[in-house]
């Protein structure tokens, strides 16, 4: 432009962009000013500019683009938009900013590049920035290099990424460039600030002059770390905090020094260096060579390229074979040290991914320890300690402990060392009790070895676990040492210096704690029981010898013996001392008679005995004298059973009362078993165990016990000793059992001759497998058939029970027990196993038999002897059973069969490794690197059989190993890169299936989720499906931060699409499996009744726990926390448990049986309470979280873990906490008892149960896919009565509820029990009740569809009786396309599914006739014969009159059992229709029903055309006819109206409007033409009013059906048709020439009828025939008239709603909408007269809806612009007309921000000039306002007197009622209480019922209209509702009858009647521009008829005395009267 004015008027964007630089420095200064004055982040305004910020940077005019950058900055740091413009501005900075030589320029470019730093765009910066080091222009680079600089100083290291930073460092200080090196150096040194020495190897290639002048400026840096000092915007916490500390002047700093120390490792920021293709080629032969010198220049080579700090990922299996080998074999120590060397290397630079050789290399190295030159142990040692840093010490710990015994010195004390050194490394965590307990025993051992150094080293060994894990841990495993070898090991511990450099306190845990917050000594706790922290004292107390030997067998748990506080242990007594104790406390007399030689006096003096011990004082009863008393001469030789007897009840006493030692127990034991198997004594003997049992514990007594009764020869004694035993397994638990010991017993007693031996040891066997579970029986796989045969039928027996809950414990040490129980629960978690069964098993060593030969076999070139080989390794595994994990160089040889060329050969090498795992159990954990990755690679294998067999293996390698070892290190990353779409698909598919399951997963799987993004993008759809699986699961665990952190890697295209999926599948993420409980001690989380299979349900590792010794978690509870199993209450779940546990521990001691009473009246009062609680408006958030996929929607195949796990969360709020345990427990009976109670409670809890219908339903569907069929049967019972009660009380299903039932219910139809397909059947029956029957047609229709030939059959005969019963409307979508569906079944296989098809065909031929044929579609000729003939068949059988039965269940379909219309009834009604009737009767007088509406055939009887009376059931005539009596009307003045004739007349219009809809085209036509006559009489319109929705949803409806049906078919004559169009016309025509009467048609009646009308105008079909074109001229004219004479709120609403709906539709065509739009044009040509009448809300509201549908842009995108040029002209109009107050007509638009509308509206009133004016228009708008509000109140009582004559007069009251309401409306403060105070309070009731009747109306509801006359009374209104004869009801009937082509919604429009206008919340449209359809009329108006019909009822019922007196009193004479009486109403209804 020549002249500065022109571009001056421009707006600023365009200006920014102008080619003049002046308009440009202008454009940019407004902008700047723009950007500083707009508030809102989120404006529209900011987006105007997104394209052009690039060009405020890059203004090729220096002034300007100064002026720019400030506009930039400003941009950056207010938009929200701004980070979309990252890439581009800084790319822009970086080119043409930092080259400018203005240093203002420059300065601000790089306050652009930190303003986007803040707003979370670091990497993008980071990457321009990068890039632009590469720039020629120095200027450029140290601008680069000084803005990367101030971006770490001020935001730190943990937001700017150093390594690709310090990865291009040294190239910059190679640069010519002075300024560039300079700028690199304080680069340098900023950020040797944030990470200290790890910049150190970066830079050691780098000038050495360089290097000294960077060591000299790090030397003078300060000491401590710097600090962030400007922060994100998310980071607004930190900022805060920052600032705090600031001021409290920088507190912390400390531990921040620590935080910034080891934030960045050295290693991270190294480039990995690629060595293998670096190897010399000769390498493999020269390492192999003769000549040292050979092999030691081949090392050497290997050592220089070892050398490299990090090294690439790569296959070095070879390599390190290679170096193992020279370890291992090489005569010369010099090539051995050099080889060690490598490994260390080697190790050092791969890290974790060396884990996979390092079970190969250690055992090498500990053996060649046993070299004593210090050269070489110094080179191992550094290779181990390399080695030990890339795997854990458990994988290695096989390995270790092989060696601890090795004969050699060196190799034990270098073992040792090695542990004490590998100890430092560790942490409590990683060093759980079963990984130390082994290695604790095996350096106890070396503690005694004869070798000093040996001995110091496991003294140095053992003090470094003591610093590491702490004192109290360590104690246990050392409680035989004596006190000088401990005191020697505390004092290493004082010495050892762990890697923090701080020395802790003995039993600290140092790594986690400082040394001040040490343990107190070991004493403190003793007197602490109660709080749980006993067992820190255990190690200074000795320890009975005996329990050792149990500790192998009991998991760990036998220690507890040996570590209890309570212990009693004492030396052996003498004689003589045992004589003295004795006669301190016995009687003189009671001694000198024990070895009487009369037995009497023994007798006596065992009772004197017995009397001394039960006053003894506990505490001072010398049980040990006591007992040996009794085994004085006689002793236990007693030959008298009676004095035997008592002896050994005092021993028991003993037990019980004293302080008893095992010591004690020694003494009598031997007794006790010579006596168990006696007839008379050995009860008595029995219970002597159990004492002992009680005070010594039961693993001690029952291995002293099995070992004594097997010592002697006494089968008797032997089987009776099992016996015992066997029961007090079930009273004591499990826990701590020496069960390797116990299964050599038992099979010593299997092998006994004594057949009662064999089947005492047998049971043993059983109560142990209730224990163990299968593992038990591979101990005895070498037994006989016949024997192995009773231990499987014993085993049988046991399967499905639960052991029993624990009803003895051993008192004194419970407390302690129970505190080292958490400890081994902590173990468990922590370190993935306990103690496992398998571990008993005897492992046997293969590593012999693979020999070289076997290996060379396995890797011929000859698929043949390949195969052979794998035969060879298959037999010795086989042939083992159980292996050792030490398999020689197999599992090379087999990874290389993996890759095999022949398939063959791979899928027997997954089968062996298949069956390695199951040989070797938890032992194969340390191949998972070296043979599990291989098997994931073979996932990606392009056959399916193949990929299948590789899954399999992989799950029996996972259940042996768990999850955690797969996912740690980056194998699992490496295969997912391989770009192979089925590895991919199968990985994920396996990796979200095991994800959900784990508690916590390795940091490693975060190298997972770049693969996991690449797979999201991947090519393969599969590939993808996987991956947006998967990708919950991985954020449950790693979170949603991180995942979305870890995008700003990807391509900006992809990030903005993985974002999207991010979000999704954050709505959709599973909760983490909850970690057992552990609250208070003790095994609280443990399954109460002791099953296994609760507690070991999920793993930590995600590893199966069907082989741990089960019952150990049951075993210690003490009975205060659950009730025996004798106890008939329910026993409370394991869930409900820690919260009293900590009590529960603490009171242990007071005995057993002192808080039984307490607990089970604890459990009476919870199950006293409500069992549902009803929460308000839970279902409906419930409801919501679904639709916003917050929560798993309830769809399934088979039911996850993670949807029953929400599902108990989501019942935890609405359910008592006991029903919900009963609920959720693993034992099916208790879920039969907690259905017990719901029946029960069904009744008395009706409002709750329906607050948790979904929650109900949803349990139940969860039972459908149990087994258990008593369950199953239950839950139908319950199901069938809550259907009752739903019916009952009027509720129906919503969508929620239906979808996540009706499927699963459907599933068990096809159940092969009969009971359960009847009950089902029953259930769907009442659905249709509750439910519309039409929503429940496509439910069954899918269940059509599956597999079970059953469940289709069924399907399709519930589809026949829906038919039967609601006719077709019932087919949905359509009947066409349901009917062809149901006809495929007819070519069926299966004969019971072709003749339910062919039933179902039928019934629909029985509705419709031979429309069926064309329904059904082409059928091949042999169906259609079947069908024709079934047609024929059923044809003969119609007449047959129903049997008596079939009528009863008719008439009362609610029977729960009751059959079908097919099925005749075969059973009487049970307990369910017994309680129901008990339910009905009360509620409703006995009235007679046979002329009542029977809302059950409403449906049944619409589809006829004709009218039929119903069956009457014989009655009492009198009582038949009896309403049909009209007492005498008694006479008032009354104002007779229209509505006092109300009823009459609204009755014939309702039945004339049915008419309307009828299948009879002449029945349709004579209905319209009466219409027509009463709408031209201007007297009788009036009498239309209130029925006009009803006129046109009926009109409305034959227009569909002339389309559907009538048009379609050839046999109806079109002239017919023509005829009846014309009706129609004519009637509509002549109602909407009526103003009054037009304007009441709603809103969804008329787009309805407007969308009728257009479909009709374009329908060809009617152009084709005669006079068609005469129709079309009818419609056009019809269709203006419409529109002008409709009220416009409703009419400009009902076009919009159309309009969208054409526009969405993408079948519609085109020219529906340009219809509709033609139709708004002429609408908007009205507005000026209607503007005044017209709703703005609503019609705005209306408008935001549909923009919201369809944005701006998504409008222009459509075809054409009408629409676009639409919705304008009609906003542009109202604006126009309404000025600036439209913008006040925004009140019921939820979100004024974000609707379009708002703003627009805006535009266009500034554009018309409103906006200046608008403040005067407001204040001219107040003053009227006030100015008419005083005119209002002086006019208030003139006004209001009007109207209420009007209301007063018969004539006017409609009107004045109108009025009134009109001017309540407008002034809603108006006091109408002074003209109302004076009339009558029926007149008072008339004006509010009216009221609410017009409110009703004019809001699109239907409100009965019981308007009451003035002056009217009560008795008069009975008077007139008695009038009503029977037909007034059939009458309406029929009207029901004739209403062909409804919606199957009907019934459910019926039901809900009063009920659920008061349960439901009114729908109003000021919150949704709800749509009134003609359908939800119809349902209204059916809710109409029924609420007369109660109302009626309830009239009838109160004057039921007056009429038992009238019948009383009625001759019986009369009967013939009222008998004809009733044969004339019946002809005059046909």
């Amino acid at each position: 432009m020549a002249d500065d004015s022109e571009w001056m008027k421009l707006p600023v964007d365009q200006k920014c962009e102008h080619k003049v630089w002046k308009a440009r420095l202008n454009g940019y200064e407004e902008a700047l000013k723009l950007f500083q004055r707009i508030e809102d982040a989120k404006s529209p305004e900011w987006g105007k500019y997104l394209g052009l910020i690039k060009k405020f940077v890059t203004d090729s005019n220096a002034v300007a683009q100064l002026k720019g950058l400030e506009a930039a900055l400003a941009f950056v740091e207010n938009a929200h938009v701004a980070n979309r413009t990252t890439g581009e501005v800084v790319s822009g900075v970086v080119t043409k900013v930092f080259n400018q030589p203005k240093a203002r320029a420059k300065e601000l470019g790089m306050d652009i590049c930190l303003m986007y730093i803040e707003i979370e765009k670091a990497e993008v910066v980071q990457e321009e920035l990068l890039k632009g080091l590469d720039n020629k222009n120095p200027k450029i680079v140290v601008a680069c290099l000084e803005t990367l600089r101030k971006a770490l100083g001020e935001f730190g290291s943990k937001i700017v990424t150093l390594k690709p930073v310090v990865k291009i460092l040294p190239k910059q200080f190679e640069s010519r460039e002075k300024a560039v090196r300079d700028e690199a150096r304080l680069l340098a040194v900023e950020i040797y600030k944030w990470i200290r020495d790890a910049l150190r190897p970066s830079l050691q290639n780098i000038n050495s002059v360089q290097l000294k002048e960077l060591e000299e400026e790090w030397v003078k840096l300060p000491s401590t770390p710097p600090k962030q000092s400007r922060f994100l915007r998310s980071q607004q916490d930190l900022k805060a905090k920052f600032e705090q500390q600031q001021v409290q002047g920088g507190e912390h700093s400390d531990d921040d020094e620590e935080e910034a120390a080891v934030a960045v490792d050295p290693y991270e920021l190294l480039e990995p260096v690629e060595i293998l293709s670096k190897m010399p080629k000769d390498f493999y032969d020269k390492i192999e060579a003769k000549k040292w010198q050979e092999r030691k220049e081949a090392l050497e080579a290997i050592e220089t390229l070892t050398k490299n700090p990090k090294l690439e990922n790569g296959d070095y299996g070879d390599l390190v074979r290679a170096l193992k080998k020279v370890v291992g074999k090489d005569a010369n120590v010099m090539l051995v040290s050099l080889a060690a060397k490598c490994l260390a290397g080697l190790a050092t630079g791969l890290r974790k991914k060396f884990g996979t050789y390092s079970g190969q290399v250690v055992p090498t190295i500990l053996e060649k320890f046993k070299e004593k030159k210090p050269q070489v142990v110094q080179a191992l040692q550094e290779a181990i300690d390399a080695i030990f840093l890339t795997t854990t010490l458990q994988n290695l710990s096989e390995d270790i402990l092989a060696v601890m015994d090795n004969k050699n010195p060196s190799i034990k004390q270098q073992a040792s060392l090695f542990l004490a050194r590998s100890f430092r490394h560790c942490s409590q965590a990683t060093l759980p009790k079963s990984v130390l307990k082994p290695f604790c025993a095996a350096l106890i051992k070396q503690v005694n070895d004869s070798a000093p150094e040996v001995r110091d080293a496991a003294f140095e060994a053992l003090g470094t676990v003591m610093k590491v894990v702490g004192e109290k841990a360590v104690n246990p495993f050392l409680a035989d040492l004596d006190k000088l070898k401990l005191d020697k090991i505390k004092e290493s511990a004082d010495k050892v210096e762990l890697p923090g450099g701080k020395k802790g306190a003995g039993g600290a845990p140092v790594e986690k704690k400082p040394a001040a917050k040490a343990a107190p000594p070991p004493e403190a706790p003793k007197t602490s029981a109660p709080t749980k922290k006993a067992s820190g004292a255990a190690a200074s107390k000795p320890s009975a010898g005996p329990p050792k030997k149990g500790k192998p067998a009991s998991g760990g748990k036998a220690k507890k013996v040996a570590s209890d506080v309570k212990e009693v242990t004492e030396a052996e007594l003498s004689d003589g001392v045992c004589e003295e104790l004795a006669a301190g406390v016995l009687p003189e007399n009671c001694l000198q008679a024990l070895d009487s030689a009369n037995w009497k006096e023994r007798l006596a003096s065992m009772e004197e005995f017995q009397k001394a011990v039960e006053t003894m004082d506990t505490v001072t009863m010398p049980c040990q004298a006591l007992v040996r008393m009794l085994a004085k001469k006689p002793g236990w030789k007693e030959t008298n059973f009676q004095v035997m007897q008592m002896k050994l009840h005092i021993v028991a006493l003993v037990a019980q009362r004293g302080q008893f030692s095992k010591t004690s127990a020694s003494v009598v034991l031997e007794g006790l078993v010579d006596k168990v198997g006696d007839v008379k004594c050995g009860g008595n003997a029995k219970e002597g165990l159990t004492a002992i049992g009680e005070a010594c514990s039961l693993p001690w007594t029952a291995e002293q016990l099995v070992s004594l009764a097997f010592a002697q020869k006494n089968p008797k004694n032997q089987a009776e000793a099992l016996n015992w035993l066997a029961n007090a397994m079930k009273e004591f638990g499990f826990t701590g059992i020496n069960v390797k010991a116990f299964i050599n017993n038992v099979k010593t007693a299997l092998g006994a001759t004594n057949p009662g031996v064999r089947t005492a040891a047998i049971t043993l066997l059983g109560v142990m497998y209730l224990y163990m579970g299968a593992p038990l029986r591979m101990f005895f796989e070498d037994e006989k058939p016949a024997l192995l045969a009773q231990i499987d039928a014993e085993f049988e027996k046991m399967q499905g029970q639960s052991p029993p809950a624990p009803i003895r414990f051993n008192r004194k040490s419970a407390s302690a027990e129970d505190e080292v129980d958490e400890g081994e629960e902590q173990d468990e978690d922590g370190g993935g196993g306990g103690q496992d069964i398998m571990d008993l098993l005897p492992r046997s060593d293969i590593s012999d038999k693979i020999t070289s030969d076997l290996v060379s076999k396995i890797g011929d070139k000859n698929w043949k002897i390949r195969k052979e080989g794998l035969d060879e390794a298959a037999a010795i595994i086989s042939e083992a059973k159980f292996i050792k994990p030490t398999i020689g160089e197999l599992p090379f040889a087999l990874k290389g069969r993996l890759a095999d060329s022949n398939k063959i050969l791979v899928q027997q090498t997954l089968s062996i490794l298949q069956q390695l795992a199951t040989a070797m159990g938890p032992g194969i954990k340390q191949h998972v690197k070296s043979l599990g990755i291989p098997i994931i690679t073979v996932l990606g294998d392009s056959k399916a059989n193949v990929r299948s067999a590789a899954l399999t293996t992989l799950q029996a390698w996972v259940d042996q190993t768990g999850m955690k070892d797969w996912l740690e290190g980056e194998d699992l990353s490496e295969e997912l890169k391989r770009e192979n779409p089925f590895l991919r698909q199968e990985v994920l598919g396996w990796l979200a299936e095991k994800l959900p399951a784990l508690r916590t997963v390795p940091g490693d799987l975060m190298l997972c989720v770049p693969q996991l993004y690449t797979c999201l993008e991947d090519r393969n759809g599969d590939v993808r499906k996987k991956a947006q699986d998967a990708l919950p699961t991985f954020m449950m665990h790693l979170g949603y931060d991180k995942m979305n952190k870890a995008t700003g890697k990807l391509k900006p295209a992809s990030k903005d699409q993985v974002v999207a999926m991010l979000e999704k599948a954050r709505a959709v993420m599973p909760a983490k499996p909850a970690a057992p409980a552990k609250a208070g001690g003790g095994k609280g989380s443990a399954d109460l009744g002791g099953t296994a299979s609760a507690s070991a349900e999920e793993h930590p590792d995600g590893k199966p726990e069907v082989k741990k010794i089960r019952g150990g978690a049951a075993a210690k509870k003490p009975p205060s926390e659950e009730s025996p199993p004798l106890i008939k209450d329910k026993e409370v779940n394991g869930s409900k448990k820690p919260p009293s546990k900590g009590k529960a521990a603490a009171s242990t001691q007071q005995g057993p049986g002192t808080k039984k009473p307490a607990a089970k009246g604890l459990k009476e009062e919870d199950k006293s309470g409500p069992i549902f609680i009803f929460v308000p408006n839970a279902k409906e958030q419930r409801i919501k979280e679904e639709k916003q996929l917050k929560i798993l929607k309830w769809n399934f195949i088979t039911p996850r873990d993670e949807y029953v796990e929400q599902l108990k969360t989501q019942m935890s709020t609405c359910l008592a906490k006991w029903l919900q345990d009963e609920l959720y427990h693993l034992d099916f009976q208790r879920h039969v008892k907690a259905i017990g109670v719901m029946i029960e409670r069904l009744e008395s809890e009706r409002e709750a149960t329906i607050g948790c219908l979904d929650l109900i339903l949803k349990w139940f569907t969860l039972r459908f896919f149990d087994t258990n069929t008593t369950v199953l049967m239950k839950a139908l019972e319950y199901l069938k009565l809550l259907f009752i009660m739903l019916n009952d009380e009027n509720y129906h299903l919503t969508e929620y509820e239906a979808n996540s039932f009706i499927p699963y219910l459907i599933l068990k139809v096809g159940e092969s029990k009969d009971g359960v397909r009847k009950d089902v059947r029953a259930i769907l029956t009442m659905l249709c009740k509750v439910y519309p029957a039409s929503k429940v047609f496509p439910f069954l229709m899918e269940g059509t569809k599956s597999k079970n030939s059953k469940q289709r059959a069924e399907c399709l005969e519930e589809l026949g009786c829906l038919i039967e019963g609601y006719g077709m409307n019932v087919c949905q979508p359509t009947p066409a396309k349901s009917l062809k569906e149901i006809a495929v079944h007819i070519g069926d296989r299966d004969t019971s599914v072709r003749n339910a098809a062919l039933n179902t065909v039928v019934a629909v031929y029985n509705v419709c006739g031979d429309q069926v044929y064309k329904l059904i579609g082409n059928l091949s000729e042999k169906e259609m014969s079947m069908l024709e003939e079934r047609i024929k068949r059923s044809a003969k059988k119609a007449p047959v009159k129903q049997s008596a039965s079939e009528k009863t269940q008719r008439e009362h379909p609610a029977n729960p059992n009751a059959t079908f219309s097919r099925k005749p009834a075969q059973e009487d009604p049970n307990k369910l229709n017994q309680s129901r009737q008990q339910h009905n009767e009360p509620s409703h007088n006995p009235i007679p029903k046979e002329f009542k509406l029977d809302l059950e055939k409403i449906e049944e009887d619409m589809i006829r055309d004709e009218y039929k009376m119903p069956d009457l059931i014989e009655h009492n005539l009198d009582e038949l006819l009896e309403p049909i009596i009209i007492p005498k009307f008694m006479s008032r003045n009354l104002s007779l109206h229209f509505d006092d004739v109300h009823n009459s007349t609204a009755s014939t219009i309702n039945y004339v409007i049915s008419q309307v809809a009828s299948g009879d085209i002449n029945t349709s036509i004579q209905a319209l033409a009466q219409i027509d006559e009463v709408l031209r009489q201007e007297d009788k319109a009036d009498a239309m009013s209130g029925h006009i929705d009803q006129l046109l949803i009926a009109t409305i409806m034959q227009l569909r059906l002339i389309n559907s049906t009538h048009l379609a078919d050839d046999r109806v004559d079109k002239k017919d048709v023509i005829k009846l169009y014309s009706c129609i016309m004519g009637s509509l025509l002549s109602l909407f020439s009526m103003e009054s009467l037009a304007r009441e048609a709603s809103m969804g009646i008329l787009k309805d009828l407007m969308h009728g009308l257009i479909m009709l105008m374009l329908d060809s079909r009617v152009e084709d025939i005669e006079e068609g074109t005469q129709v079309i001229r009818s419609v056009n004219l019809l269709v203006i008239r419409v529109l002008e004479k409709s009220d416009p709120t409703n009419l400009i609403s009902a076009l919009l709603v159309l309009l969208q709906d054409s526009l969405v539709s993408s079948a519609g065509s085109h020219t529906i909408s340009d219809l509709v739009m033609k139709c708004l044009w002429r609408v908007i040509r009205f507005l000026p007269e209607t503007i005044h009448n017209i709703n703005l809300d609503r019609i705005l509201l209306d408008i935001h809806n549909f923009m919201k549908v369809f944005p701006k842009e998504k409008l222009k995108q459509l075809k054409g612009d009408l629409p676009h040029r639409t919705l304008k002209t009609l906003l542009h109009s109202l604006c126009k007309l309404t000025g600036a107050k439209i913008l006040d007509h925004l009140s019921m638009i939820e979100n004024r921000n974000e609707s379009e509308l708002e703003a627009h509206l805006r535009r266009v009133v500034k554009h018309t000039g409103n906006l200046s004016g608008m403040k005067s228009d407001r204040g001219n708008e107040k003053s009227g306002l006030r100015t008419e509000e005083r005119m209002s109140k002086a006019k208030v009582s003139d006004i209001l007197t009007e109207i209420f004559k009007k209301i007063g007069s018969k004539e006017n009251t409609k009107e004045g009622l109108t009025e009134l309401y009109e001017y309540k409306l407008k002034y809603s403060d108006a006091d109408l209480e002074p003209f109302l105070k004076n009339t009558t309070q029926v007149f008072q009731n008339y004006v509010e019922r009216g009221l609410r009747m017009i409110e009703s109306e004019r809001e699109g509801k239907v409100y009965i209209q019981t308007v009451m006359p003035q002056n009217s009374c009560d008795s008069v209104l009975s008077s007139n509702e008695e009038m009503k004869p029977a037909s007034y009801y059939y009458e309406r009937l029929q009207i029901l009858k004739r209403r062909c082509g409804l919606e199957n919604t009907s019934i459910a429009g019926l039901n809900s009647g009063d009920g659920e206008s008061q349960q439901q919340p009114t729908i109003s449209l000021m919150s949704k521009p709800a749509v009134v359809s003609s359908t939800d009329m119809l349902h209204s108006k059916l809710s109409q008829l029924k609420e007369s019909r109660e109302q009626y009822q309830q009239e009838r019922s109160a004057l039921s005395p007056t009429r038992a007196n009238t019948r009383s009193a009625s001759p019986a004479g009369d009967l013939d009267d009222l008998k004809k009486r009733l044969e004339r109403i019946k002809s005059k209804l046909q």
